[in-house]
């Protein structure tokens, strides 16, 4: 780690205006922020040249990316993964899982632990997420039906037992048994999330009061107004714009929400309740082709083309390969929000959301020096994780 670090000559993102001048940076923490060119006696500068110096990117909710996954069964998956999406301005990141066999989510927790000693050069790891397996079959979109089923809390308990690692749980909260894993999954800390589901407002609502305060990937694999006999029920969607509080998380690649809904979305909930997730599979930062959902030995074969993934008979989507520059570059873009916004939904917000405001997500003196560069069209060229250097587009 460089002992101190000067940013200069660029427009700094503060939480609340952008200015011109320098950031300062010792010990992996935020030291300065200050307008013009100040003198910094010994330290490595980084000219910015002009370009923007905004806080790293934070993705709640990631698989995979530069052709590996999170439940490949490798160190090397999760340590190539946070390289890749370092190189597009995330800082912080959370592994997220499938549904899976028990043997395989116990090894990736084992793997979590002992990667997390080694990531020196990419994203730094926020704790894991549990994206099911207790899931709503009839929201399973790609998930693997095979393990979706209610929860058990002879089965969770076990779990959690295992690892400490664990910091966010997404489920289908009208199963039978959700809110007792609401209520139990809250005593530990541990952000639980509404995901996979046909719940009605009704059963989202008690859900919410349980615990279940985020909307995973928001519009995706959730219910929104349908009709059973004569009657039209509210859905989770619109439970998430009822309630001031929930927060939401969205694919914001432009294809999973189209411009009207990212449009839609600001508009009701506020750039303090969204935030920007890739969902990104092993396909990020790749080519377009042939690729594989989940782990190599028993995933889904998918095909990637117009920026996404799809089912081989191209009837559903089938995973994200965004990543979080792109987020960024089409809420500015597609939905109009200022630069600002856009930035704090990729970081401040899912900051707060997983309850590390108080050291990460804006860059303000005392927090942890996770820092990016980008030019007006958010293409990025340097990456900093708590003052070290992970990615320097000119190496």
């Amino acid at each position: 780690m460089e002992k101190t670090l000067k940013i200069y000559n660029g427009k700094i993102l503060t939480p609340y205006r952008i200015i011109s001048g320098t950031v300062v940076v010792v010990d992996g923490k935020i030291k300065e922020v200050a307008e013009g060119n100040i003198d910094v006696p010994g330290a490595v500068e980084i000219d910015a040249k002009g370009n923007y110096i905004a806080p790293g990117f934070i993705d709640i909710h990631v698989h995979g990316g530069g052709g590996h996954d999170f439940m490949d069964g490798s160190e090397e998956a999760f340590l190539k993964i946070a390289e890749t999406h370092a190189k597009y301005g995330t800082t912080g990141l959370m592994p997220t899982t499938l549904t899976s066999e028990l043997d395989e989510l116990y090894n990736t927790l084992d793997l979590y632990k002992k990667a997390d000693k080694k990531n020196k050069m990419g994203a730094q790891f926020l704790g894991m997420h549990l994206e099911g397996p207790y899931f709503a079959m009839s929201q399973r979109g790609a998930q693997d039906p095979r393990y979706i089923r209610n929860p058990d809390p002879e089965e969770y308990k076990d779990i959690l037992s295992r690892s400490s690692d664990i910091k966010r749980w997404s489920a289908a909260p009208e199963l039978k048994g959700a809110i007792e894993f609401g209520n139990y999954l809250r005593s530990k800390g541990i952000l639980v999330a509404m995901a996979h589901t046909d719940a009605i407002y009704e059963e989202a609502l008690e859900a919410f009061e349980a615990g279940f305060t985020l909307g995973t990937h928001f519009y995706s694999c959730m219910s929104g107004v349908s009709r059973r006999n004569c009657f039209r029920y509210a859905g989770v969607i619109e439970t998430a714009y009822l309630l001031d509080e929930m927060d939401v998380e969205i694919i914001a690649d432009g294809i999973h929400l189209p411009a009207p809904l990212l449009k839609l979305i600001y508009k009701i909930k506020g750039p303090d309740r969204i935030a920007l997730i890739t969902d990104s599979m092993r396909a990020a930062g790749m080519p377009p082709g042939d690729s594989i959902l989940g782990s190599k030995h028993n995933g889904l074969k998918v095909l990637v083309e117009d920026g996404v993934a799809k089912l081989p008979d191209r009837t559903s989507f089938a995973g994200s390969v965004a990543t979080c520059d792109r987020l960024v570059r089409n809420m500015v873009n597609m939905a109009e929000v200022p630069l600002l916004e856009a930035v704090k939904m990729a970081s401040l917000t899912p900051a707060n959301i997983l309850g590390l405001g108080a050291s990460k997500g804006s860059l303000i003196c005392g927090k942890d020096a996770d820092i990016v560069i980008f030019d007006s069209n958010i293409n990025i060229s340097t990456t900093i994780v708590q003052g070290r250097i992970v990615y320097n587009k000119l190496d």
